[in-house]
């Protein structure tokens, strides 16, 4: 994979597991099954969970762990207050970000 491809992605996938957790709690299998619906993301595991557990850490999200009907128990993860204040925020300049790519694609002065 191009590595700018790859570089694109991670800056982004923050932003899409706060916008996952906007529409209530998940654990992670369910989140990874929602990122993965999205035609370009290739999210892994091996990214969202280390994500998580820094969102975790800087209070944006709050994890609850309960049993599973199988397996081992499960991690449930929702929003804060403070995350969806950031997802507000990340929402906002993505959309600014968005509108000046756009006008350099079309060759508009930005």
């Amino acid at each position: 994979m191009r590595s700018w491809v790859a570089q694109m992605r991670k800056g982004l996938i923050e932003l899409c597991v706060l916008g996952v957790l906007r529409d209530g709690e998940a654990y992670g299998y369910q989140l990874l099954q929602r990122l993965g619906e999205a035609d370009g993301l290739s999210i892994s595991e091996s990214t969202v969970y280390p994500i998580l557990a820094r969102l975790a850490e800087d209070g944006m999200i709050k994890v609850r762990v309960a049993p599973s009907p199988t397996g081992p128990p499960r991690r449930y993860y929702r929003l804060t207050t403070l995350g969806q204040d950031r997802l507000k925020e990340m929402l906002t300049y993505w959309k600014d970000i968005r509108l000046a790519v756009e006008k350099f694609h079309k060759g508009e002065q930005a």
